[in-house]
């Protein structure tokens, strides 16, 4: 059997460093990897109409934003595909036959949906499309028979759902499609990186987010004003990492060889750590060394997104070819789908030729 990924974003903003670390970063290191046969990436932009219905413009605007991030972060449109959810229509039909498969209490249950829905407001008028979306999440990943599906650990109830309905599917019509497995970041600090007011989650809507086509001054106002150790008053007084927003950042980004280049005084983090723990180092120093990690991080990133902004047409050029090759495998497992579930009507013969013998005779 084939190795294959599948995975993805709404566009509904510029990509951040919390995108970055939870999957941005480790879907170049899987393309890079040579262990996979083919990778899918997706612009889920039917996704995002869910809770955008009454303002496309918004999607529309982003998918080209999340295009150049994608880009720029190094995802290869020669090793991955990368494609616009909406320009593969069989991914609705195949969201459809899903939906019989599994009950509204089911998609109740599901944490994931409770959450986005409280966050969105939803609790009173719930849209019936952003309500399906962990199903249409499954037609998504098993349109392309995906074996991996790299994601953050909150998306490990719509995975889990997605493995039910294809479990349900091939026992009712036989095995057709392939049951994926969940690929959670390698480094706890990267499984949800806080936005930097300390909140859980970086959102466009909190003004918490690092994007990845923010200037370097940008970046370092950002940093300057991050969410630290409140009880910290002073650089004497002994200071706390529970919640420490430039600490859990340097979970996620720093190496011991930056303190080479940028705090020679110190060998590694646990050694910063200490200090700051048992006081005597600055918030200030911290964060000083936290924006020279950030930037060096960002700085190829930033360079590399600034050429493919000179050819925004050639951009799309790689979207539309990207979708051509989506729709074309999504197409086949459609057809996989059909036929199992005996509705591939002019395809079937030997339907014709028993119907021709029950009225012929």
């Amino acid at each position: 059997m084939e190795k294959i990924i599948l995975t993805g974003d709404r566009p509904t903003g510029k990509l951040h460093l919390g995108h970055y670390v939870g999957s941005l970063k480790r879907r170049v290191e899987l393309q890079n990897s040579g262990e996979y046969d083919k990778i899918f990436v997706m612009i889920a932009d039917a996704q995002a109409l869910t809770d955008n219905a009454d303002n496309p413009e918004k999607v529309r605007q982003n998918i080209i934003e999340v295009a150049l991030d994608y880009l720029s972060v190094g995802i290869d449109p020669e090793k991955t595909t990368i494609f616009i959810q909406s320009q593969v229509p069989e991914l609705a039909e195949l969201a459809f036959y899903y939906m019989n498969l599994v009950t509204v209490s089911r998609v109740q249950r599901n944490p994931t949906v409770k959450t986005e829905i409280k966050m969105r407001n939803f609790e009173q008028s719930i849209p019936v499309g952003f309500f399906c979306y962990p199903v249409s999440q499954a037609s998504d990943i098993t349109a392309f028979k995906a074996t991996t599906v790299p994601v953050g650990e909150d998306q490990a109830p719509m995975i889990e759902l997605t493995r039910e309905i294809v479990n349900r599917f091939n026992n009712v019509y036989g095995e057709t499609l392939v049951e994926p497995e969940i690929l959670l970041p390698s480094n706890a600090a990267c499984l949800r990186l806080p936005g930097t007011d300390g909140k859980a989650k970086m959102s466009k809507s909190l003004g918490n987010c690092i994007y990845l086509s923010d200037t370097a001054k940008e970046v370092s106002k950002k940093i300057k004003s991050m969410y630290t150790d409140p009880l910290h008053l002073n650089v004497a007084d002994p200071g706390h990492l529970e919640g420490n927003c430039p600490f859990i950042y340097l979970d996620a980004f720093c190496r011991d060889e930056h303190f080479e280049r940028y705090l020679p005084e110190y060998k590694n983090l646990d050694e910063l750590k200490a200090h700051y723990t048992r006081g005597g180092l600055g918030d200030g120093t911290v964060k000083k060394f936290l924006t020279k990690v950030i930037e060096e991080e960002l700085a190829e990133i930033r360079e590399r997104r600034k050429k493919y902004e000179q050819d925004i047409p050639a951009v799309y050029d790689i979207l539309k070819r990207g979708s051509e090759v989506a729709r074309e495998a999504a197409a086949a497992t459609l057809a996989d789908v059909r036929k199992a579930m005996r509705i591939n009507y002019f395809d079937d013969e030997e339907l014709v030729k028993e119907q021709a013998r029950k009225y012929q005779g």
